[in-house]
C-alpha cells in the first residue's frame, strides 16, 4: 500500500487545482476528478463535480451554473447510487468510457460504450452545459449528456424520440429536494408519435398534454403565440421526432425544469435579486397535478399549505411536508380491525364523512340497492379504503386513495378504526355533566348572542373602522355574499364574488390567498390602499382580517370588466369607438394618480382588460391596485415572483433589472391593442391564420397604411382616424424593450388629451420575431401641438442631447423632448 499511495498523492495534488489549469474544461485519459476538484466550461458558464444536494449527506456527480449564486444543479450523473466519501471516489476515463468509482473503487455509474480504447477519449464540458465524449478521428460524439437529461431541460438540448434506437429522452424529476433519484413525474414525446408531449406519474397516468404541434404552437399551450423570449422548434424526421428551444438574447439564464411538485416549470434568473424567477408553468393550478398531495392526502386550491391529510392520517414523512413535497402522501394513525377479527372486544371499523370533495379516480362501481348496502361492502372487503354513494350508484376505492381534492359536491366515506372516533369513556360522562354543562352553555349563549348582535350592529352601521374604512366580520360577508355563492371572477390574487349589505348597497367581496401578513400590518397595508381616492380607481370600501381570512370590500361595478366588452360576442355590448377612447384615457389617468400623485409610487403589476372595471356610465376603474404590495413584495429591488399576466408582462420580468412603473407602461400598451381591435393580441383571423397584432399594427403604422382597418371590425370602421391613429402609436411607445424609451403614464395622459403629438415609432425587437422592418433612425418621441408649442418653445434647443439622457431620467417631464436612435436603443 506504501508502495502505491506515493504515485496516487502526487496525481491527488496535480488535479486540486485542475480548475485553474488549461485544460480546465475536460478530462482527459490520464486524469481524473475527485473530492472538491471542478471542471468549468471554457466560457465560465457551467461547472462539474461532486454536490451535495440540500439537507442529504450523500454525493453526486453533478453540473450547476458557475455564476449563479444558488447552487442550481442541471445534470448528475449517479442520481440513483451517491457516494459518503467525495475524496476517496473519482470520476475518470476508463475503457472508453466516462465511468464513476465510490470509496470501494467499484464502478456505480458509467457511459456504457462498447469501447475498448482509452488513450484517445476526451470528456469536455460545454458552455451550453453539454457534457461530451469525444473520441479521436470523428466529429459526431461518442456520448453527451443532452442525450441523458436529468430534471432539466436546457436551452439547445432535445426532448424527443430516436426512431432508430427507440430511446425516448425525458426529463424525470429528483425523487424529493434532497435526493436526485427519479421520481414520480416525467415528461416525455408521446411514443406513438402523435408530437405531444405528457406529463406522467408513476409512468402510468398521464394528466397533462401538450396538445399536437400544429406547425407554430402545440394546441393546447397557446401562450407559446405570445413568446419573444424563446425560439421554439419541434423536428420531426425519418430518424427522429423532437422539441428544442433556445434564447433570443443569450445573456439571459433560463432552464427548463420537471420539478418535484408534478409541473414543469419555466425559470430565468433575476441578478439582482439573485433569486429564480417563475416565468411559466403547466399545469398552471398546482391540485391538477395528478396525486399531488399522495396517498390519502387531499388537496385545496385556495389554501396554503395545498395539501392535507383526511382525518385520522398523519403525514408519511414531516420532513418531505416541511420543504413542501407531499408526494410520499399520508400514513394511518390506527390499523384497521378489518382482518383482525380475533381480538378480544375488538370493534368494527367506521367510515368518517368528507363532504364538499373532488372524488377521485380510478373507484369500481358496485352495483347495491341502497346507501346502507354500499357502505356494507366496503365495510366487509378489507382491501376497501373508502365509499360514496352518488345518484344511486355505489363507488368503492381499492388500496390506496389518490388525486383527492377538497373543492366539489360530493361526499367521500374514508374507513377508519373505531378508535380514531368518540370512545365509549368519554361518553359516560355526558349524561352527569349535561345539567352542569346546560346552565354554563346557556350563559354563554346569551354572551356570544349579545356580542355577535352588538358586533353587527357596529360593523354594518359604519362605526367599526380602520381610517375610513369598514372593518367587516366574516360572518357579516358571508351572509351578504350568500356563502360566497356569486362568483364574478378570479385572477392571481383571489376570487371575486358579488353581494348585498343590509342597507341594499351592492359590493364586491375579494377573498385574498397567499397572505402571511400579520393582522397589524395588513390593517397598516389596506389602510394605504383605503387612503387612496380617484375617479378611475376602484373604491375600497373596507376588509375583513379574521385568522388566516383576508378579504376586501369594493364598489361593485355594474358594467363588469372591460374584458367582458371587448371580448364578448354578444353584438348588443360592442363598445363604440368613443366609449373605448375614453376608456383608454381614463385608465391612463388612474395609473398617472397611482404612479405619479400617491405619497409612495403604487406599481400594478397586472394591467389588463380583466383588471379595468365599469361603472353604469362606463367609467374605467382600475382594480387590484395595491395588492402586489399587499402580499409582501419589495419594490425596493426586482420582484422575484411574476404576478402578471402572460401577454402583457413586460420584458424586465424575466431579463433580471428591477421593475418600475415602466412595467405598467407595456402592459397598458398591450391593452390598448386590444382595445383597438376588440380581440386578444393573439388571435386566430377568420382565414384560421394566427396573428400577433401588435406586429400587424407596428407594421401599418410604419407603412402609413389605412390606420382605420385595424379597428373592431364590429365598428364597421366607424372611428375617429386620427384617434385611432394616436392610439396605436401610444401602444407602440409603450411596449418598447428598453423601458427608459417608453413614455411615462403622465405622458400618454397629455398625448390622449392632444395636449402633445405623439411621432412615428420604431418597431420594438420584441416585434421583430414576427416583422420584418428596415431600421427607422432619429425618431422624435412625440412633439409639440400647435396649442402648446410656446410653452414648450424653450425645450428645443435641448434635442440634440436628449437621447444621451434617456437611460439617467425615466420620468420626464412634459416639457421635455426625447429622441430615440433606434441604433442606440439595445
Amino acid at each position: 500500500m506504501e508502495v502505491n499511495s506515493v504515485p496516487w498523492l502526487k496525481l491527488s495534488l496535480l488535479f486540486t487545482c485542475l480548475h485553474l489549469s488549461q485544460g480546465a474544461d475536460r478530462i482527459t485519459a490520464t486524469q481524473s476528478l475527485s473530492g472538491d476538484q471542478t471542471i468549468i466550461s471554457n466560457g465560465g458558464v457551467f461547472k462539474l463535480g461532486f454536490f451535495r444536494p440540500g439537507n442529504s449527506s450523500n454525493y453526486y456527480i453533478g453540473m450547476w451554473y458557475n455564476r449563479v449564486i444558488q447552487q442550481t444543479v442541471v445534470w448528475v450523473a449517479n442520481r440513483e447510487i451517491p457516494v459518503s466519501d467525495r475524496f476517496s471516489s473519482e470520476l475518470r476515463i476508463s475503457d472508453g468510457n466516462l465511468v464513476v468509482f465510490n470509496e470501494s473503487k467499484i464502478p456505480i455509474w458509467s457511459t456504457n460504450l462498447n469501447s475498448t480504447t482509452n488513450t484517445s477519449v476526451e470528456a469536455v464540458l460545454h458552455d451550453n452545459g453539454n457534457l461530451v465524449l469525444n473520441g479521436s478521428g470523428g466529429s459526431d460524439p461518442l456520448w453527451q449528456s443532452f442525450d441523458h437529461p436529468a430534471d432539466t431541460w436546457l436551452p439547445g438540448a432535445k426532448i424527443g424520440l430516436n426512431k432508430t434506437s427507440k430511446q425516448n429522452t425525458r426529463l424525470i424529476s429528483w425523487k424529493n429536494k434532497d435526493d436526485p433519484a427519479p421520481g414520480l413525474f416525467s415528461l416525455e414525446l408521446d411514443p406513438n408519435e402523435t408530437s405531444q408531449y405528457f406529463i406522467i406519474w408513476n409512468d402510468s397516468e398521464t394528466f397533462w398534454t401538450s396538445g399536437t404541434w400544429n406547425g407554430q404552437i402545440f394546441s393546447l399551450v397557446p401562450e407559446m403565440r405570445l413568446n419573444y423570449i424563446y425560439n421554439f422548434s419541434y423536428i420531426s424526421n425519418e430518424n427522429e421526432n423532437y422539441f428544442t428551444y433556445d434564447l433570443y438574447n443569450s445573456s439571459i439564464i433560463s432552464r427548463f425544469v420537471m420539478d418535484v411538485g408534478g409541473q414543469i416549470q419555466q425559470m430565468s434568473w433575476l441578478e439582482p435579486a439573485n433569486q429564480w424567477s417563475l416565468f411559466w408553468s403547466q399545469p398552471r393550478v398546482q391540485c391538477q397535478v395528478y396525486a399531488y398531495c399522495g396517498a390519502f392526502g387531499t388537496c385545496t386550491e385556495n389554501s396554503q399549505p395545498f395539501c392535507n391529510c383526511f382525518t385520522g392520517f398523519d403525514p408519511q414523512s414531516d420532513q418531505e411536508w416541511s420543504s413542501g413535497v407531499y408526494s410520499g402522501g399520508c400514513t394511518r394513525r390506527t390499523t384497521l380491525q378489518c382482518g383482525n377479527s380475533s381480538r378480544v372486544n375488538a370493534k368494527k371499523d367506521r367510515f368518517w364523512p368528507n363532504p364538499n370533495t373532488d372524488l377521485p379516480e380510478d373507484s369500481v362501481s358496485i352495483p347495491v340497492g341502497s346507501v346502507q348496502d354500499c357502505e356494507s361492502n366496503c365495510l366487509s372487503n378489507c382491501s376497501c379504503s373508502a365509499y360514496a354513494y352518488d345518484n344511486n350508484q355505489c363507488l368503492i376505492w381499492i388500496g390506496d386513495l389518490l388525486d383527492s381534492k377538497a373543492q366539489g359536491s360530493k361526499t367521500l366515506y374514508v374507513k377508519l378504526a373505531d378508535s380514531e372516533f368518540s370512545s365509549s369513556k368519554t361518553n359516560k360522562g355526558v349524561v352527569i355533566g349535561a345539567m352542569v354543562g346546560a346552565v354554563v352553555v346557556g350563559i354563554l349563549v346569551g354572551i356570544v348572542i349579545y356580542v355577535i348582535l352588538r358586533r353587527k350592529r357596529t360593523t354594518l352601521s359604519g362605526k367599526a373602522v380602520e381610517g375610513s374604512l369598514v372593518a367587516f366580520s366574516y360572518r357579516d360577508l358571508q351572509n351578504a355574499t350568500k356563502g360566497f355563492s356569486q362568483k364574478l371572477g378570479g385572477g392571481g390574487f383571489g376570487y371575486v364574488y358579488k353581494g348585498v349589505l343590509p342597507d341594499t348597497s351592492v359590493i364586491a367581496v375579494k377573498k385574498l390567498e397567499s397572505i402571511n401578513q400579520g393582522e397589524k400590518q395588513f390593517r397598516t397595508e389596506v389602510s394605504t390602499i383605503g387612503t387612496i381616492q380617484h375617479v378611475n380607481l376602484v373604491r375600497l370600501r373596507g376588509f375583513c382580517s379574521e385568522g388566516t381570512k383576508r378579504l376586501l370590500v369594493y364598489d361593485y361595478m355594474p358594467n363588469g370588466s372591460l374584458e367582458f366588452h371587448l371580448f364578448s360576442d354578444k353584438e348588443s355590448i360592442v363598445l363604440d369607438w368613443k366609449t373605448r377612447y375614453n376608456i383608454a384615457l381614463g385608465t391612463a389617468r388612474g395609473l398617472t394618480y397611482l404612479h405619479e400623485k400617491c405619497r409612495d409610487c403604487i406599481i400594478h403589476c397586472d394591467i389588463k382588460p380583466e383588471n379595468i372595471l365599469l361603472d353604469a356610465e362606463f367609467c374605467p376603474k382600475v382594480a387590484d391596485f395595491g395588492l402586489a404590495k399587499l402580499v409582501g413584495r419589495d419594490f425596493s429591488r426586482v420582484l422575484t415572483t411574476m404576478r402578471g399576466t402572460r401577454g402583457y408582462l413586460a420584458p424586465e420580468w424575466i431579463s433580471g433589472v428591477a421593475i418600475t412603473a415602466k412595467a405598467d407602461v407595456y402592459s397598458y400598451g398591450m391593452m390598448l391593442f386590444e382595445i383597438v381591435s376588440g380581440r386578444r393580441n393573439s388571435d386566430h383571423s377568420k382565414d384560421a391564420v394566427i396573428k400577433y397584432f401588435p406586429s400587424w399594427v407596428a407594421k401599418q403604422v410604419i407603412e402609413g397604411r389605412d390606420i382605420v382597418s385595424l379597428l373592431d371590425e364590429r365598428l364597421n370602421g366607424e372611428g375617429d382616424v386620427e384617434e385611432v391613429t394616436r392610439v396605436c402609436k401610444v401602444a407602440c411607445w409603450c411596449i418598447q424593450d428598453d423601458e427608459t424609451q417608453r413614455p411615462t403614464m403622465g405622458q400618454v395622459v397629455q398625448i390622449l388629451e392632444r395636449v402633445i403629438n405623439v411621432n412615428l415609432p420604431p418597431i420594438p425587437r420584441s416585434l421583430q420575431v414576427f416583422v420584418d422592418n428596415p431600421n427607422q433612425e432619429n425618431i422624435v418621441f412625440f412633439t409639440e401641438s400647435s396649442s402648446s408649442q410656446s410653452s414648450l418653445s424653450n425645450t428645443r434647443s435641448n434635442t440634440s442631447t436628449a437621447s444621451t439622457q434617456t437611460n439617467t431620467n425615466t420620468s420626464s417631464t412634459t416639457s421635455e423632448l426625447q429622441v430615440v436612435n433606434e441604433n442606440d436603443q439595445h
